[in-house]
Formats: C-alpha cells, sequence, structure tokens
C-alpha cells in the first residue's frame, strides 16, 4: 500500500498552472445558459442525456506532443501562441500516481533556464522539502510553495548545467518525505528519455512568443 497519492484533481491543477503561466487563467463554471433549439429533439425518449464532445475553447489543456516519457501539454487560447510545458506523471513501485511535474524553458539571461511545477501529495511533510537530483549527482533540496485541494506545490528553477544534465542524464530522482512516516521517504524516478526533444519543442514555443506579439 502506497504511503502517498496524488488527488484526481492534480492535473487539473497543474493545468491551470500551465495557464497561468500563459498570463491568463480560465476557471470552469456551471453554464446557466438555456438548451440551444432542438436539443430537447436529440434526446432520448426516456429523458436520459447521450452526453457531448468535450469544450475545446480558450483554457482547455491538450497533449500536443509525446517523446517518449514526457507529453508537450498546452493550453488553448483565443489568440497568440499557446503556452506549454514538458510534463510527466510519476509513479511509484506499485504504480500508485504520487507526484506530477510540469518543466517549461524561460528567456535567456537570467539565473533559471528552465522551471518547473511539481505537485506531491498533501500528506508530504512539507518541512522535509523536496529532494531532486539526476543519477548519482548530489541533489538540491527545494521548498514548497504552497497547498491547495489538488496537493503541494513546489517551484522550482534550474540552471542551465542543471538543463544539461537533464539531457545527457538517464534518469532523475525525485525524494519526498510522507508527514505520517517522517523516518521513511519514497524515491520517484524521472525518465529522462525524451527530454531533449521535449525541451526542445517547449523552448520553441516560448521562442515563438515576442513573433506573436509583434
Amino acid at each position: 500500500m502506497s504511503l502517498l497519492s496524488l488527488p484526481r484533481s492534480a492535473s487539473l491543477a497543474l493545468a491551470l498552472g500551465l495557464t497561468a503561466v500563459g498570463g491568463s487563467m480560465a476557471l470552469a463554471q456551471e453554464s446557466t445558459e438555456a438548451p440551444a433549439e432542438g436539443a430537447a429533439a436529440e434526446a432520448p425518449a426516456d429523458g436520459l442525456s447521450m452526453g457531448q464532445a468535450p469544450a475545446e475553447g480558450p483554457g482547455s489543456s491538450y497533449v500536443k506532443e509525446a517523446f517518449n516519457d514526457w507529453e508537450l501539454r498546452c493550453v488553448r487560447v483565443e489568440s497568440g501562441t499557446e503556452p506549454c510545458q514538458l510534463y510527466q506523471l510519476l509513479q511509484d513501485g506499485q504504480g500508485t500516481s504520487v507526484a506530477e511535474i510540469g518543466l517549461f524553458s524561460l528567456p535567456e539571461g537570467g539565473e533559471a533556464a528552465a522551471g518547473a511545477t511539481i505537485i506531491v501529495p498533501l500528506e508530504t511533510l512539507l518541512t522535509a522539502g523536496l529532494r531532486l537530483g539526476v543519477d548519482d549527482a548530489q541533489p538540491k533540496i527545494y521548498p514548497f510553495t504552497f497547498c491547495s485541494q489538488a496537493g503541494c506545490v513546489a517551484r522550482v528553477g534550474f540552471t542551465a548545467e542543471e538543463v544539461d544534465a537533464f539531457r545527457k542524464g538517464g534518469k532523475a530522482v525525485m525524494t519526498i518525505v510522507p508527514a505520517v512516516a517522517p523516518d521513511q521517504s519514497v524515491a520517484l524516478d524521472i525518465s529522462l528519455a525524451g527530454f531533449t526533444a521535449g525541451f526542445e519543442a517547449v523552448a520553441a514555443t516560448r521562442a515563438a512568443e515576442p513573433e506573436a506579439q509583434e
């Protein structure tokens, strides 16, 4: 039995965070509009709803492309360049979904060449922080930023050298500590298969932003 697991709403939280990166955040609201003409005729005689395709308008997220163990997830916008992140769902040895990471590129010239939003379960011991390192390298410790119903979030930055380590490495390892068992730890592998091509795709969406604004 896993000590930690993510609620199903975590993916939604990451998608909303991705939307915020693009400068706008869309929240789903219950529609109060009257059904379109002809809707009653389409309903079966017994009154059961047959459902409809999910909305694909601005604010909805989708998988644009897959790179081995990474997905390029983007958020639809009304105009301009869609904000995108490189996404991976992290599971423990029992196949339980424990954490999520969404990684994005940053403009050149800053201390951080890339950033990431990482979501872990609420049952995580926050004071222990989050440890992350590539292969056998000494891991760094990152603090958690805030918690919501979806989980606890760490927003971290990576230097250009650390991004290169992601490109060349076999895997990264993220370690968190359960609050119910502070003497134990949960190590989660982050596959780096497909990272190089995926990060180049993310960087390309970032590079296209100034062109879209012009």
